[in-house]
């Protein structure tokens, strides 16, 4: 019986010591998880560039219409993703579209009027930095529209999006979604860096006493237009250099391309005009040298 009982004794020491090494561990792989190697960020981020080259290709070749629409709280890094994504392509084909206030005139018009000159035409890009969803999130939550003005476009917007994809538009939807202590840090750091404190507007501030009013908008929007065929994509972003490689990574994965970059070009030897004399340095007016 007493070996019986130092044998329990025994299992359940070997028990407890193997539940803390899982614990441990798994404390060690967030530790490790929370940092990300800044070498192989750079190196991944490259590598996504460098596809995202060839996407854009594809989309100029085949003529294909992309809009992407980035949404999330404030300080969410959706700026931070959307200019990696842009960093090597062409604005011809990727562009940016972030509106501001809408005017005295466009507040007058059919909602999502103001949005449409935006679309892309074939082989184009765009990148909607906040769009048509302010209407569920900034406008519902601070009182800038009626609630008849909020239920329409709960009606409206899911047909707006199919009417979009009908037409041949390839729709994608991300929504970042950042913890209430990661917000709060960064907007700190903005406060903090002079360089960043244009980026805190007094709608910030508001949003931040306005928590869970914005959560319950946000989950109210998922649940009319969280569609089959244009799904919410939700980018985890408390870190956002993760936050930009699965948001990249994912976008490639949406939409099939093969790689159509153009060959290396052999530059032709420059010409001499010897007969041509150029005027004299002394005409220009350079830029001082302070540097």
């Amino acid at each position: 019986m007493k070996k019986n009982k130092k044998d329990k004794e025994k299992k359940k020491e070997k028990t407890k010591s193997l539940n803390e090494d899982i614990v441990n561990h798994a404390d060690l792989q967030q530790q490790e998880k929370e940092k990300l190697n800044n070498k192989f960020y750079e190196n991944e981020l490259s590598e996504l560039q460098i596809e995202l080259v060839k996407l854009q290709e594809w989309i100029k070749n085949k003529g294909l219409k992309v809009v992407v629409i980035f949404e999330g709280r404030d300080a969410a890094g959706k700026g931070g993703v959307i200019k990696r994504i842009t960093q090597r392509l062409n604005p011809r084909i990727c562009r940016v579209v972030a509106l501001g206030t809408p005017t005295e005139r466009e507040k007058t018009q059919w909602y999502f009027q103001r949005y449409v000159p935006h679309l892309p035409a074939g082989g184009e890009m765009v990148l909607f930095d906040r769009s048509w969803y302010n209407r569920a999130g900034v406008e519902r939550v601070m009182g800038y529209c009626t609630n008849d003005e909020y239920e329409e476009f709960l009606r409206t917007c899911p047909e707006f999006e199919r009417m979009l994809i009908r037409s041949g538009i390839i729709l994608i939807k991300y929504w970042f979604s950042v913890s209430d202590e990661v917000q709060e840090r960064r907007f700190q750091a903005r406060i903090d860096d002079p360089t960043k404190r244009w980026k805190l507007s007094p709608m910030d501030l508001a949003s931040r006493e306005k928590w869970l009013e914005y959560s319950e908008a946000k989950d109210e929007m998922f649940k009319y237009t969280d569609l089959k065929n244009a799904v919410w994509y939700v980018v985890q972003a408390d870190d956002k250099k993760r936050a930009r490689l699965n948001c990249i990574h994912h976008l490639l994965s949406l939409i099939p391309y093969k790689d159509l970059t153009p060959e290396p070009i052999k530059l032709p030897p420059r010409k001499d005009r010897k007969a041509y004399v150029r005027p004299p340095i002394t005409d220009q007016t350079f830029v001082p040298e302070v540097y």
